[in-house]
């Protein structure tokens, strides 16, 4: 998954539990060993894979609103823009979009109906990932086109799980 912010593009690569980040030459190793979704709480564990190895805990809080999110640590806040596959395809159509899953998860719940109404903003399907909850909103004021998932459904990074038509 790349992540632009900054005018720097983040490159996050499952590892098993962990991811491996990359910006530009820099590469560090990111586990997660806890995540408060209430608080939106991430403490981390960070590893430089170059020598001489170094670990630093590091507590980030993370918000977000529809594509984007900001990442606070240390007091530094800083704004990320996924910029995926999936989000270029459906930026391509003009009145149908493509919501997919930001990462391996379950489906929590589906909180729409197929034909339905729905405004910006809407809370439409609730993921849980590596005991997170993440909302997969409205992008627009719209209809659900299709839904592709159902609770309890186990789903892929980049799934396709609800279609929207303006």
């Amino acid at each position: 998954m790349k992540i632009t912010f900054d005018n720097a593009i983040l490159d996050l690569t499952p590892t098993g539990k962990s991811y491996r980040a990359t910006i530009g030459d820099k590469t560090v190793g990111v586990e997660i060993l806890r995540a408060d979704a209430e608080r939106g709480q991430l403490d981390l564990l960070i590893n430089t894979l170059h020598a001489p190895r170094s670990t630093q805990h590091v507590t980030a809080y993370v918000s977000s609103d529809a594509a984007k999110r900001w990442v606070t640590v240390n007091g530094q806040t800083f704004v990320l823009t996924k910029s995926s596959g999936a989000s270029r395809k459906s930026a391509a159509h003009d009145h149908a979009s493509e919501l997919a899953a930001p990462m391996p998860g379950q489906v929590r719940s589906v909180n729409v109906v197929e034909g339905e109404s729905v405004a910006k903003g809407r809370t439409l399907i609730v993921l849980e990932a590596m005991k997170m909850e993440i909302r997969i909103q409205a992008q627009f004021d719209g209809v659900v086109k299709s839904l592709a998932v159902k609770a309890g459904q186990t789903v892929e990074r980049e799934q396709i799980l609800i279609v929207m038509e303006r």
